[in-house]
């Protein structure tokens, strides 16, 4: 294993790490297959903007299988494994869900903004159709900036740390800056002044929409759902933003510095905490959405009865079974005689057929 691949941190900060990152993971999957699954429970309910949330479980799912996996095991080798191919695809998947991400929440935003200057009017300004357009616009930007270092512009390698990779960023001393910068700005600056932009727009249009409202309760009860849904735009930018800005601050700086100017100990913590941000939407949603919360207790409660009357069916299988013999083993005029009725399954089969 070549020295760059392998951990800079001690056998016990390793296992932690992999730890972390493991119980990341399980959140992470569970909470946003939970989403999505709730999304396709209601697909023919949806609204325009709520695809967005999908998409945004998307990439939250999609970055906790394709990239988890391989940082636990490498963490808990002590060493990243099988070296280069594995170090580009991983940053590769970063970057790419990464941007994904940003764009989407920017994207949401916007979306936020035109629905708030429309309150009071009957006319829906965005439709499925215009939406599906910004999603696939949202994906193929992401993948074109995850290819150009794949062409020469940029570059992944490992982390300073050693048990992670990303874009090489203390190689830019070298290499020039040009890539850096246009990232920087189209996939930083541009998307987090956009949404900022956007909500304090949306703070503006809902001020207004609450002077105006003149005994109006289809206008009022509009106003409260949007300001809820901006509510929780709101957190999941804030939630996204925060975690990867000591990132992307310590990332910017081992650019300018040497990469051991940070210890490694220290540049692993902003990038675990980044790698949180795949799973604290779920809880999001859960908190301050009354249907996604009622749509996961329903389908717990699916889960629940599913597994019980699996159970019920393996028992009562086998006690046929158990019947079975006992008649072959009976005189040929046993089986005129009925079957005892099994009182404890029929009680088993009315406790389980209701859940609160």
């Amino acid at each position: 294993m070549e020295e760059r691949y392998l951990s800079k941190l001690s056998p016990a900060v390793d296992y932690g790490a992999g730890a972390f990152l493991l119980l990341i993971a399980v959140l992470s999957v569970v909470g946003n297959i939970s989403v999505l699954i709730t999304a396709f429970k209601r697909s023919s309910n949806l609204k325009p903007p709520e695809l967005l949330s999908v998409n945004l479980a998307v990439t939250d799912l999609g970055m906790a299988i394709t990239m988890y996996p391989l940082a636990i095991a490498s963490a808990w080798n002590h060493g990243w494994l099988w070296g280069e191919p594995s170090c580009i695809y991983y940053g590769f998947m970063g970057f790419f869900f990464g941007i994904a991400s940003m764009m989407v929440l920017t994207v949401m935003a916007l979306i936020r903004f035109i629905v708030s200057t429309s309150l009071q009017s009957p006319k829906e300004k965005i439709n499925k159709k215009k939406v599906y357009i910004l999603i696939i616009f949202t994906w193929t930007y992401a993948l074109v900036w995850a290819v150009f270092p794949l062409l020469g512009w940029g570059k992944y390698g490992p982390e300073p740390f050693g048990i992670s990779c990303t874009i090489a960023w203390s190689e830019f001393q070298e290499s020039g800056s040009s890539f850096l910068i246009s990232m920087f700005t189209l996939c930083t600056i541009v998307p987090i002044v956009t949404i900022i932009g956007c909500y304090f727009g949306i703070a503006r249009n809902l001020h207004v929409a609450y002077k105006s409202i003149e005994n109006s309760n289809h206008v009022h009860n509009a106003v409260k759902a949007e300001r809820r849904l901006v509510g929780i735009a709101v957190l999941v930018s804030v939630g996204f933003i925060g975690c990867w800005a000591p990132y992307a601050t310590v990332s910017f700086w081992s650019m300018f510095r040497a990469s051991d100017s940070i210890p490694p100990e220290v540049s692993m913590l902003p990038c675990l905490f980044a790698k949180s941000s795949t799973a604290y939407n779920p809880f999001i949603y859960y908190i301050f959405s009354k249907t996604f919360r009622a749509e996961i207790k329903q389908l717990t409660c699916f889960c629940g009865r599913s597994r019980n009357l699996l159970n019920m069916t393996d028992r009562g299988s086998l006690r046929e079974s158990q019947t079975y013999v006992n008649m072959l083993k009976r005189p040929m005029d046993a089986d005129k005689d009925k079957l005892p009725v099994n009182n404890h399954e029929a009680e088993t089969k009315i406790q389980f057929i209701g859940c609160e």
